[in-house]
């Protein structure tokens, strides 16, 4: 059997939410055991196939996300993160929804939601002859529904809000976070269109629809509309925005349905009913001799891919709607991690050409891989039920989308020839890949989450008996010590902010290649998730991150920018630009630490580490952002 080399802090984030617990709340089980137990359930029965999951998981190469490590092979047995659920128009539809949404929470799983079907506020409700209320008064009873339940004892509830622009109350849903302690448990995101950018771009006016009828209530300036968004963003994050078009241009099921949310973190576009599973490859360790190891890349992406697909077989679906929708369409997620860590072992800079091209390279061999083992298993268990009427039942539809674009890994002569095997024999899953946030999958693995930049460097923080201890992250001391310029003194130097752009006596070299978040320009930020998203079937989850003293112009150019290069969303994060919640503790904490708001703030508190900027937080369990990076995610 594999070797299991944990780190502490990986095995006190298992002790705390993964492993089984007797009755005295102490664990029954070691990571080893939670490991074999979650292989031996994904592979029904297939030895062959357990042995294989259980070294990916336990050589840290690949991780499924945190419900099916917490409930497969328990009661629960709840094994998706992603949830979309309709929201209707009608009374009886509204809190048909909110309990379907309690149950999902209970489950453990997040619920995303468009609001966009609502009528507008002080519409006229036929049937009483009263007034509408409006989506965002209806938020909040879903914001209160999700206060009270908790998931199972694992994990908070988290949703994600959408309006579409052209709703006629989106100024007031622009707004309903601006109090930054209303609707803790949402995600908000606008749904921005086409044909709304147009207007932006031309400075003209664009019209807002009445969802009850379809005809045209007013026309708003897009200019004013968009400056709000940018203004709201600037001060606290939130709205988020999503190119609702895009995401529909590559809805694999255009006949099954309109995609009209996502998940809490933005990163899965799901119809109505739809959920999905996700998992992450750990870039750190597909790096050989400064290289990437293509070979074990390719074995282990077919590896997750086999697996995911398993867990649509055994999932315990809470709702039978959704059962139906996922084992029809059987869409699964498998995405990254490491990414910053692959990057600092090859040498090479985030914030460079040569960066956004390797990602490009990575993600069309992971795409690629992906849906050549989604086939293999269609030659075996069948097509996925909904192929018929899809995009891939059109004639080369991957060669023609990827023609003329490949990175350099991926020839179109291949792509055509996956066409040609897709037609014969279907493929299994409607998606392959999605970049999640990763949340603390990446603590398990000891990697940097998902995409992003690291966040810092070397921190220092204070241990028990008020001794100050250094943190550094282990490829920048190995590069350190082997390149003869490490100490404590310059550890002790960097920790201030984490970052080496401003130390002197280091090398111009070791500058470029071990950049920090705040070290990357937005313009980077965008282009390499840009070069990510064109082979992800699903969406990036991805946070620019700003300095303090970034203005509203620097926020509304990276819009356009992401806008430009054919993103399906985008989250920004101005430093410092959230307030903190008061908590008190029992003990008094050595010294001052950042309080997560997270979407949910009542439950049991946690000391936990945040999984990009490593400071130490105080938090319920469950999705949050993080004040002091703005890392968002589901834990």
């Amino acid at each position: 059997m594999s070797n299991l080399d944990l780190s502490e802090n990986a095995i006190k984030v298992l002790e705390k939410r993964y492993l089984k617990r007797d009755k005295n709340g102490n664990p029954k089980e070691t990571p080893k055991d939670m490991f074999q137990r979650v292989a031996s359930v994904i592979a029904m029965g297939d030895k062959n196939l357990e042995y294989e999951f259980y070294s990916a998981m336990t050589d840290l190469r690949f991780m499924p996300n945190s419900p099916t490590l917490m409930n497969a092979g328990r009661e629960l047995g709840q094994l998706a993160a992603c949830f979309v659920l309709p929201v209707e128009d009608s009374l009886a539809g509204i809190f048909e929804t909110i309990k379907n949404t309690a149950l999902i929470h209970q489950s453990g799983g997040g619920t995303g939601f468009s609001f966009s079907r609502l009528r507008a506020k002080n519409s006229i409700v036929k049937s009483t002859m009263g007034v509408s209320s409006g989506p965002v008064s209806f938020m909040e009873v879903f914001n209160a529904a999700t206060e009270a339940v908790k998931q199972g004892g694992t994990r908070r509830g988290a949703n994600m809000g959408i309006l579409r622009v052209d709703h006629p109350d989106i100024l007031e849903f622009i707004d309903c976070k601006s109090d930054n302690n209303k609707l803790n448990n949402f995600n908000i995101s606008v749904a921005i269109t086409d044909k709304f950018m147009e207007a932006l771009k031309n400075n003209e006016d664009y019209e807002l629809i009445n969802p009850q009828n379809k005809t045209v209530a007013k026309k708003l300036k897009a200019k004013k509309v968009f400056d709000m968004i940018v203004d709201h963003a600037w001060r606290n994050g939130e709205p988020g925005i999503i190119f609702i078009d895009k995401m529909n241009k590559d809805n694999p099921t255009p006949k099954i349905g309109e995609i009209e949310s996502t998940n809490p973190c933005g990163e899965v576009p799901l119809l109505p009913y739809e959920a999905c599973n996700l998992g992450s490859i750990n870039l750190s360790k597909m790096v050989k001799n400064k290289t990437v190891d293509w070979e074990l890349l390719e074995k282990t992406v077919r590896t997750a891919i086999k697996f995911l697909d398993n867990v649509i077989s055994v999932n315990n679906y809470p709702l039978p709607q959704i059962k139906e929708m996922v084992q029809n369409n059987r869409k699964i997620g498998l995405g990254i991690m490491g990414w910053a860590d692959m990057l600092n072992l090859l040498e090479i800079s985030y914030a460079s050409e040569d960066g956004t091209k390797l990602a490009g390279q990575v993600m069309e061999f992971i795409d690629y891989i992906s849906k050549c083992e989604s086939v293999e298993i269609a030659k075996s268990k069948g097509r996925f039920n909904n192929f018929e009427g899809s995009v891939y039942d059109s004639e080369n539809y991957l060669y023609n989308k990827f023609k003329g674009k490949s990175a350099g890994k991926i020839l179109d002569e291949q792509w055509f020839e996956l066409d040609n095997e897709i037609k014969k024999y279907g493929i299994r899953n409607a998606t392959t890949t999605c970049i999640a946030p990763t949340g603390t999958i990446s603590m398990i693995a000891s990697a940097s989450g998902g995409i992003e930049p690291l966040f810092g460097l070397v921190f220092s923080r204070l241990i028990l008996d008020n001794t100050e201890m250094l943190e550094v992250n282990p490829i920048f001391k190995r590069y350190a010590i082997e390149n003869g310029f490490y100490s404590e003194e310059l550890m002790k130097q960097i920790a201030k902010t984490g970052s080496v752009a401003n130390i002197e006596n280091i090398p111009d070299k070791v500058k470029h290649i071990f950049v920090t978040a705040h070290d990357v320009s937005p313009y980077w930020h965008v282009k390499m998730q840009a070069a990510f998203q064109l082979h992800t079937d699903n969406a990036v989850s991805k946070t620019v991150n700003f300095e303090e003293h970034a203005t509203r112009e620097d926020i509304e150019d990276t819009y356009i920018l992401a806008y430009e290069n054919n993103l399906k969303g985008i989250t920004v994060y101005r430093n410092n630009s959230r307030q903190f919640q008061p908590m008190n503790l029992e003990t008094k904490p050595q010294k001052e630490e950042k309080i997560v708001e997270e979407y949910n703030p009542t439950g049991e508190i946690k000391t936990v580490k945040c999984p990009e900027c490593g400071n130490e937080i105080q938090m319920a369990e469950g999705c949050f952002i993080c004040p002091n990076c703005g890392y968002s995610g589901c834990s």
